[in-house]
């Protein structure tokens, strides 16, 4: 049974201009107006999906507006096609194709980019996050990526993606993802530089090369939404980002963002779905590199120990472990190297505090302060892991102690991370501000410099 029509306005427009029942030989003119935008591959299919609420790209509608004035005789709006304005992020759907995935790109990347410090409505949806995993990981493999537009797109601009990924993610270590002006560079560089370069000639090579580049800034614009809080931009670019791995052929970096996805979920707890999306992850890496098998079965003991399931949770840890003692064979892939024993650790400390073995959790403190320099926000956050572990096995003393240190360590991080380990330290607390000591490191807590 069809879904009922809910674009009233683009219906009128197509059966004005005579193509009601002709919804073929529009999207055929469709992709004659918009040549120059590249080798577009829209069909009567794509026509159904617009007449029943799905929102195409700017320049997308504005290619309609010319085909069908052309047929009309007359001038068409855009904002005559029943599409409403671009603030609107779409709906957070695993694309269905290459092209599909180009047009929810070029959309988010405009919305933030224009509306940096608008909040947006809508929660993290775990259903869609899972449905996501399943395409990534099942769905048949896009055969050619070649493609015909107005830039000619080589390897050398590919590898600048990379140079701008790895920028960004520099800052993000050091300073947090807390100020939306950071997001907004970064959308506005994606929207000026990476869409063209999408939409543009490229080989079947470059154009696998260039999809992980992208899949790469998408997830590292995830991780920084993600890190500021903004959960429906994170989902977004990280659906995404499966998406534009999954056609560049990189399995090993989809894995990364699936687990990502997984570490998003544990935050905002849904444990449950968050342990699938870390098994769906370890699964679809299949033989990879020892640094990546240990961050990905890191990620699963962190999700099973907020779940309570210890045995999952101890049986992940040993993995991590053992798979972070064969690195030295394997490094894999830049983006892995970050993760280090130091990041391991603080996994441990994580989980196995919340199944409350603090003992056992404590013992991993000081290998989780290990950190290089440019781990600032991840300092941040294991120092205060550090002194709310110790708060929860009933050292106060020890508590007050890592708390002075966090009130020191977060200056300059702009985290909604940081902020909520802030809050949960500070709860932690709370029972024992008789204690002056106690009262005083609350005071040193609430000034400290760590909002958003």
């Amino acid at each position: 049974m069809a879904r009922p029509v809910t674009n009233a306005a683009f219906d009128g427009l197509l059966t004005a201009a005579g193509y009601g029942n002709a919804h073929a030989a529009f999207a055929r003119q469709l992709n004659h107006a918009g040549r120059e935008q590249g080798a577009w591959r829209y069909d009567a299919a794509s026509v159904y999906w617009w007449l029943r609420g799905r929102r195409p790209g700017e320049h997308v509608q504005a290619a309609m507006a010319e085909t069908l004035a052309r047929k009309l005789g007359r001038p068409v709006s855009a904002s005559e096609l029943g599409f409403g304005v671009s603030e609107s992020t779409g709906t957070c759907v695993y694309p269905a194709s290459v092209d599909a995935a180009i047009d929810a790109a070029e959309q988010i990347w405009m919305t933030l980019a224009k509306h940096f410090n608008r909040q947006v409505n809508g929660t993290f949806d775990s259903g869609k996050a899972l449905h996501a995993a399943l395409g990534w990981r099942y769905d048949l493999p896009d055969e050619t990526l070649s493609r015909r537009g107005r830039q000619q797109v080589t390897s050398a601009d590919v590898q600048s993606l990379y140079a701008l990924a790895d920028h960004f993610t520099d800052l993000d270590r050091r300073h947090g993802s807390g100020s939306p002006h950071t997001r907004a560079v970064m959308a506005d560089l994606l929207v000026r530089q990476v869409g063209p370069m999408l939409r543009g000639t490229y080989t079947d090579a470059v154009g696998r090369d260039l999809m992980r580049a992208a899949a790469t800034l998408a997830g590292q614009l995830a991780f920084m939404s993600y890190d500021a809080g903004e959960h429906v931009f994170a989902q977004h670019h990280v659906t995404l980002g499966l998406r534009l791995s999954k056609a560049g052929n990189d399995r090993l970096y989809g894995a990364h963002l699936l687990a990502n996805v997984a570490t998003q979920a544990v935050f905002l707890g849904h444990a449950r779905e968050a342990a699938r999306l870390a098994e769906a992850a370890i699964d679809g890496a299949g033989r990879a590199p020892a640094t990546v098998l240990a961050r990905l079965h890191a990620t699963a003991a962190t999700a099973y120990g907020q779940a309570g399931e210890r045995r999952a949770c101890q049986r992940a840890l040993n993995k991590a472990e053992r798979s972070l003692d064969r690195t030295g064979t394997d490094p894999g892939p830049r983006w892995v190297g970050y993760f280090t024993p130091a990041h391991l650790a603080g996994a441990a400390l994580r989980c196995l505090g919340d199944l409350h073995l603090y003992s056992q959790a404590l013992r991993h403190a000081a290998d989780a302060l290990t950190l290089g320099s440019q781990n600032t926000r991840t300092r941040a956050l294991h120092t205060a892991l550090v002194a709310m572990t110790h708060a929860r096995a009933g050292d106060t003393d020890a508590a007050c102690d890592w708390s002075r240190t966090l009130a020191r360590d977060v200056t300059g991080v702009q985290s909604a991370r940081v902020r909520q380990r802030l809050g949960e330290l500070t709860t932690t607390l709370r029972p024992h501000q008789s204690s002056n000591q106690v009262n005083e490191v609350l005071h040193a807590l609430a000034a400290a410099p760590a909002a958003i």
